[in-house]
């Protein structure tokens, strides 16, 4: 009988490693590690030690030079860490050849760090499939180093190893055999949400989606503009399923508001493509509001990661309402002065104290406007439940009671025009 000892599954001591890529400055990657360490506090791992490692040229065995590997191991034993995680992506042979050298301690990259974080804040079917997606096909390559221990420990015999390829084949099937699985019953979780989508859409509510980084403050605006009861925390990636409310606009027209998942700089392909059904709702959404956090000192940066991710979802050309959020937070008032030189047609808010609301909710109203065509209509008096459609799903400019009907002149959502043609003077 061979006493396989397995991995703990719980760390308790994380040592961080930020890795400053040729054309990076040191302040681009002190950021990105204090990223980092906002991540991996948000899974409630202690972190005891950090180090940023500049990187000349990438190695295939370590992905750093050997001393440099040999310092970082040092540093991590000196503070007992159990755990190394890198911000910087590690191959499968990269992982095995850290571990090998710093045997006891797990080494994992920012990669699955946001893996564990989805899969911990996943609640609704379709986004615990997605996360499962996602985390089987981050594994399948590295179930070899799952296995190196057996290798280790059964010594060079040709039978013994056999034994251990035999294992590692059988667990390969079974992963292949589950993300099969998986891509099956998501298929059909996202197949019933189009179906609802396209329910939702033969009422023809113009609609618009949130969007923006992780903690920038989506679902505290949501909230505010819909009273939706949907949750808000002080942590990265606290929403990832949608949420939609119906918002009255104070012009009174309805529409859809729907709360994305936040994004993040170096967000896991694998989870971009897992999600695309879940950020589906950017994409089919009339207009997007992107929310920006003016406290934060990489807002530049999320901005940028926002608009890469909405242009790989193909929703870059979308019109977007861009929202400065957390002005109370400001202490210096030139820090909003600059930021309205770089969006000089952004609504400054204050979810917290509702200042600047008014101003977005006027944007939206105006921008719906500019979508809809102006129409000059007569409706008969037996027909006033399509004036009730218009005040509820159209921009309403005008109305005048006449003898023959109600003369009415209203801007129309492009999916109304049709009902109404027939009544067009």
């Amino acid at each position: 009988m061979i006493d396989v000892k397995e991995k703990p599954n719980v760390v308790e001591r994380a040592f961080l490693v930020g890795v400053q890529k040729q054309g990076q400055n040191s302040e681009q990657t002190e950021h990105l590690l204090l990223e980092l360490e906002e991540l991996v506090n948000t899974l409630g791992i202690p972190i005891v030690g950090k180090t940023i490692a500049v990187l000349r040229e990438p190695t295939p065995r370590f992905l750093l030079g050997s001393g440099k590997v040999s310092e970082i191991i040092e540093a991590s034993k000196a503070v007992a860490a159990d755990v190394i995680i890198f911000d910087e992506q590690l191959s499968p042979a990269q992982q095995r050849s850290w571990e090998e050298e710093a045997p006891g301690v797990l080494v994992i990259d920012r990669q699955e760090v946001i893996l564990d974080i989805f899969a911990r804040r996943a609640h609704t079917k379709e986004a615990a499939l997605q996360v499962e997606l996602a985390r089987l096909e981050y594994n399948l390559p590295r179930l070899k180093r799952a296995w190196g221990h057996l290798d280790r420990q059964r010594g060079g015999g040709a039978v013994q190893r056999d034994a251990g390829e035999t294992q590692l084949e059988l667990d390969q099937r079974m992963t292949r055999d589950r993300i099969a699985k998986v891509k099956r019953e998501l298929e059909e979780v996202v197949q019933h949400r189009d179906v609802q989508r396209k329910k939702r859409m033969k009422v023809p509510l113009p609609s618009a989606a949130i969007v923006g980084y992780t903690n920038a403050g989506k679902s505290s605006l949501l909230r505010k503009l819909t009273g939706a009861q949907v949750l808000v925390e002080d942590k990265l990636f606290a929403t990832l399923d949608p949420t939609t409310r119906k918002l009255v606009l104070p012009n009174r027209q309805v529409l859809l508001l729907t709360d994305t998942v936040g994004f993040v700089r170096k967000l896991p392909h694998t989870l971009v493509n897992a999600f695309k059904a879940t950020l589906e709702e950017a994409v089919v959404a009339d207009f997007l509001i992107h929310v920006l956090d003016v406290n934060n000192p990489d807002i530049m940066a999320h901005h940028a990661t926002t608009l890469e991710v909405l242009k790989e979802l193909g929703a870059k050309e979308k019109s977007i309402i861009t929202v400065l959020n957390k002005c109370d937070k400001v202490e210096d008032p030139l820090i909003i002065a600059s930021l309205k030189k770089d969006f000089p047609e952004a609504c400054v808010i204050s979810v917290r104290t509702g200042q600047g609301i008014d101003c977005l909710l006027a944007r939206m109203e105006e921008l719906l406007r500019n979508k809809h065509p102006e129409m000059k209509l007569l409706l008969p008096h037996a027909r006033y439940d399509l004036l009730h459609v218009l005040y509820e799903h159209a921009y309403v400019l005008s109305e005048e009671l006449r003898d023959d009907g109600v003369y009415v002149i209203a801007q129309v959502p492009t999916k109304l025009v049709s009902t109404f043609e027939g009544f067009r003077l």
